[in-house]
């Protein structure tokens, strides 16, 4: 692996090139915040599917991505006189700093619970009104869902045992029955999201992640579906005039291999 000198080095040649391309390329050049901002969201959740599918190469060029934006965005910051990356680095400095006072002060903790419940802790006496501030509005849902979950657990709002979710969950999928079967929609949509939000939790209780759980089954579906879309094609059918039933068969094929 590379020294502290070497990394350094490439550092700094990636902040020369941001200045040469933000100089001399009419697409660079043009670039702002906000025009960049969807762009990153994108390279991010290209990060998360390299680290869903394990694939280290793609993590490496995707992290490059990401510290291309960061370094772009602090780019125009230093343009506009606001800031640059020596005040993006220095000020994630001082926050690691502040929040880690058992590590940079004399804080004692005894395990991770307790360096989040001290990390929420600061943030409130940072002038944070509220422990849910940090969580992001534009988080898809499933994802916030998770981050409030975690969020309150590190300031005691939790429950204290795996079944008390599970019973929770079992409270919440009957009240979504009742309404099912009421053919009450608004009340249905509100009882389906406290059956999600309940999973959710419980997953939390369970070490389980459960946006890379829900995309694990995606990528899983998507292999089968289209291991059917295949198999047509070799029979020389069109997947329009095929019964559930043939369709199903390729689907079993698809589960064994």
């Amino acid at each position: 692996m590379n020294d502290r000198a070497q990394q350094l080095k490439a550092i700094d040649r990636l902040l020369t090139i941001m200045n040469e391309l933000r100089e001399g390329c009419p697409w660079d050049k043009k670039q702002t915040l906000q025009s960049l901002r969807h762009l990153t969201i994108e390279e991010t959740y290209e990060l998360g599917d390299a680290i869903l599918d394990n694939d280290l190469t793609e993590v490496k060029n995707e992290l490059g991505d990401l510290l291309l934006h960061i370094v772009f965005y602090a780019k125009i910051g230093s343009e506009t006189g606001d800031f640059d990356i020596a005040d993006v680095a220095n000020s994630i400095c001082e926050k690691l700093i502040s929040r880690h006072p058992h590590i940079y002060g004399d804080v004692k903790v005894e395990n991770e619970e307790d360096v989040k419940r001290n990390w929420e802790n600061l943030k409130l006496k940072e002038g944070k009104k509220s422990v849910l501030e940090g969580v992001p509005r534009s988080l898809p849902a499933l994802v916030k869902a998770g981050r409030i979950q975690d969020k309150v657990a590190g300031v005691g709002f939790d429950w204290e045992e795996p079944q008390q979710v599970f019973e929770k969950l079992q409270e919440e999928l009957s009240e979504f029955k009742v309404e099912v079967d009421a053919k009450d929609q608004d009340k249905m949509e509100a009882e389906f999201g406290d059956v999600l939000f309940s999973m959710i939790n419980y997953a939390r209780f369970l070490n389980i992640d459960a946006e890379s759980a829900l995309e694990r089954t995606n990528k899983k579906f998507i292999k089968r579906f289209q291991y059917i879309e295949a198999k047509a094609k070799e029979n020389n059918k069109d997947l329009m005039d095929m019964t559930l039933r043939e369709m199903d068969i390729f689907w079993e094929e698809a589960k064994k291999s």
